[in-house]
């Protein structure tokens, strides 16, 4: 049985639905590897132009499950293997937005922090759950979170493990928006259908850019800068954002 749900709109968002309610959305060795199959399959689908992961019911993801025993290798390739969505979510090109309800904890609030944008709901909850366990952060978090609010307050995070609610996690800059329960589906449905009607090609370069830019130069930034700009430049969806301002209307961005 899939333990991951997918489901495309007609404007070309793409929603992938951790579903593993009886162990509330945890990544185990065939979740890990649904979603990696499914990010590969989005980012190779032209239609495709945003993505949202959420979990089903009411938790996003526990975080992940090493559980379910039998001989399937050494620990590092299990590791290796249980990650790879955090790795495939970190070079896909396209808009992406975690839709949060419930709670996050471990991998999960990490697989969270690895989308472009974090929606959260009032009664949403997060935790680097990790130190809980006797285990130590891993699904990115220790590279999102110093990025993300400065080594002290990632230490923090991390060491103490404390449960963060929504409201404190949007204070810290971990989530973007919050939003009540009831209007979560709606809210992320418009910012999922805004970036699906964003130019492709545009988008995707400056999200690059920003995920590279803790590792650059000004100087590097500038030259990457005037990269990109040289190829939205040969584009026909910047000679439509042109046309369509002249004209006064809204653009039709196809991606070419």
């Amino acid at each position: 049985m899939a333990s991951l749900q997918q489901s495309t709109s007609e404007d070309g968002v793409r929603t992938l639905t951790l579903d593993r309610p009886e162990r509330k959305n945890a990544i185990d060795l065939q979740l890990a590897a649904e979603l990696t199959d499914a990010l590969r399959a989005a980012e190779a689908d032209d239609a495709v132009r945003a993505l949202v992961v959420t979990g089903a019911g009411r938790t996003f993801s526990a975080g992940g499950d090493l559980g379910g025993g039998g001989d399937r290798g050494h620990m590092m390739s299990i590791m290796r293997r249980i990650t790879a969505p955090a790795l495939t979510l970190h070079h896909f090109s396209k808009p992406t937005i975690a839709k949060v309800d419930g709670t996050a904890a471990g991998a999960g609030w990490n697989l969270a922090l690895g989308c472009d944008l974090v929606v959260a709901s009032d009664r949403a909850r997060f935790c680097q759950i990790f130190a809980r366990r006797a285990l130590s952060v891993d699904y990115g978090g220790t590279w999102l979170l110093p990025r993300l609010v400065g080594l002290h307050k990632a230490k923090e995070l991390a060491l103490l493990a404390d449960f963060v609610p929504a409201a404190e996690a949007e204070r810290l800059g971990l989530v973007n928006h919050v939003v009540p329960a009831a209007e979560l589906d709606a809210f992320v449905d418009d910012w999922a259908s805004r970036l699906a009607a964003g130019p492709p090609i545009a988008l995707a370069l400056t999200k690059r850019m920003l995920t590279d830019a803790s590792t650059r130069t000004f100087d590097e930034a500038l030259e990457s800068e005037a990269v990109s700009q040289s190829v939205n430049i040969g584009t026909e969806d910047t000679r439509e954002g042109l046309k369509a301002f002249f004209q006064k209307r809204p653009p039709v961005f196809k991606g070419r």
